[in-house]
């Protein structure tokens, strides 16, 4: 695959899956449109808790989930990406306890910056939510 269908491959999955934040739910969702953009099935799911801390806001990551009928195609990865650059963009730190999130990070030196190394308040945070 040269590099212009590898570009047009991009963007159309970019259209084709979406990712939104639904903060009362605590919780991103990984949307297919479908291709044709009609749809939308919700295919993936990334919880979270956010922490206050002195230095500004934290996002605790602690489950990422994609359907198996989705695997393979670099779906999961995208997803990280595009909530790790959200975060980012609002000057949100980012804590890594879902597993996948703790390997995909360090694979991305270019956000080692925003990472914070959980800690005992982030699972408190974590159980808290979930009681």
């Amino acid at each position: 695959m040269d590099q212009t269908q590898r570009d047009e491959t991009k963007t159309m999955t970019q259209e084709r899956f979406t990712v939104q934040d639904r903060p009362e739910q605590f919780r991103y969702v990984l949307l297919d449109r479908g291709e044709d953009g009609t749809q939308e099935k919700e295919i993936g799911e990334e919880s979270y808790v956010d922490v206050a801390a002195d230095d500004g806001a934290q996002r605790v990551l602690f489950h990422t989930l994609v359907s198996d009928e989705y695997a393979g195609q670099g779906l999961a990865s995208m997803f990280v990406r595009t909530i790790v650059e959200g975060l980012i963009a609002s000057g949100t730190a980012i804590v890594p306890v879902c597993p996948y999130v703790a390997a995909w990070l360090p694979k991305h030196p270019e956000y080692a910056e925003h990472v914070v190394q959980p800690q005992r308040i982030h699972l408190e945070a974590i159980r808290d939510q979930q009681r």
